[in-house]
């Protein structure tokens, strides 16, 4: 382990020097590949040289003991500051095992997030569209870039389905475990009895797959453009903006008139298509599964919750890990970092375990 993440410093530094070096500056592109490269190792390097600052430390510590055999008081402070500084050790070099466990590939990636309304009629749609504003503000308060590709809004404000692009540094492994069913528990403005209503919606959370991921070959794919419909004017629904995609190998079917050019709309079809594919390609390798959506998400059933939202209580929890917190309304601010680490924590450690029993 020592060996691994010795070389792991060295990458470090030498990256470090070639981010100020003018060939690197000038290429936008190699660029970015290094800053990202360097961020990644950066964790483990400076977790590394804490346990070698440590390390030092623990041996001044002993020089001490053995220096003050006879000062019984210097003595048994130097001892209590050895014991100190190997429990630190013992959990520093626990979290350099954890850091050198291979991350998933993705977790690098940007995320296609689609909401979509379940059973509830008006109330999951109202509630389908308060999420997708939640992981909105979740965004903007890690410096993400947020964009609602593509929006079917319902008769009362709600929306039946809601797709969004998130851009920035490891999306996927922030927002990768909100996959699932998230039940809403409450008395909806229109009940006039108080009585307590239970919605539920689905979200599924999928890495932006790039060109180099999913290979689609032209003739697989049939493009028909239409008149966009809804608010926007004269020019967006006078127009063939709107385009819908049909992969024909799959019959899986995007379509997009968020824009009013159709060039854009085709570029964020595309990207919403790629993302479903590997998906499907996924599923087949892990469950082989023939559902590109049901593994992620379920049919949008109540019964089949990760997580509920009650109002009247103020309260939201994950029944995956059994975490509540009693402040729901912050929550639906976007602050979900609490809950988001919880389940990081959780997963990583279930992933320990497995390592640790497969070696």
């Amino acid at each position: 382990m020592l060996e691994k993440l010795a070389h792991i410093e060295e990458r470090y530094e030498e990256l470090t020097n070639e981010l100020s070096s003018p060939e690197l500056i000038s290429n936008p592109s190699a660029y970015a590949k290094a800053a990202k490269q360097l961020r990644t190792l950066g964790e483990k390097v400076e977790k590394y040289r804490e346990w070698k600052s440590l390390k030092e430390q623990l041996s001044g510590a002993r020089e001490l003991v053995d220096a003050t055999a006879d000062d019984d008081e210097m003595r048994e402070m130097a001892r209590s500051e050895v014991n100190t500084l190997e429990q630190k050790i013992s959990a520093t070099e626990t979290e350099l095992r954890r850091l050198l466990i291979p991350s998933d590939p993705k977790d690098e990636k940007n995320v296609i997030m689609e909401i979509r309304a379940g059973t509830g009629g008006d109330e999951a749609s109202l509630f389908a569209n308060e999420m997708l504003r939640m992981y909105g503000r979740f965004a903007e308060k890690h410096g993400w870039r947020f964009e609602i590709l593509d929006v079917s809004e319902s008769g009362v404000g709600g929306i039946k389905e809601g797709v969004a692009l998130i851009e920035g540094d490891k999306v996927y492994s922030k927002l990768k475990y909100e996959s699932g069913v998230h039940r809403v528990q409450r008395v909806p403005q229109t009940e006039a009895s108080g009585r307590i209503h239970t919605s539920a919606i689905t979200v599924a959370v999928l890495p932006e797959a790039e060109e180099v991921d999913v290979k689609i070959d032209p003739k697989d794919l049939r493009i028909d453009t239409f008149c966009s419909s809804g608010p926007g004017g004269q020019s967006v629904n006078t127009t063939y903006s709107a385009v819908r995609i049909t992969h024909l190998p799959t019959n899986v079917v995007v379509s997009m008139q968020d824009e009013k050019s159709q060039i854009k709309n085709r570029e964020k079809a595309m990207r919403v298509l790629r993302a479903r594919l590997q998906e499907i390609e996924e599923q087949k390798q892990h469950d082989a599964q023939a559902s590109e959506r049901r593994s992620m998400v379920g049919s949008g059933d109540r019964s089949e919750k990760i997580r509920t939202y009650n109002f009247k209580e103020n309260r939201v929890t994950d029944h995956r890990i059994g975490l509540t917190i009693h402040q729901l309304d912050l929550v639906m601010e976007g602050n979900i970092d609490e809950i988001v680490q919880a389940l990081s924590t959780h997963y990583e450690a279930e992933k320990l375990k497995r390592e640790a029993v497969a070696a």
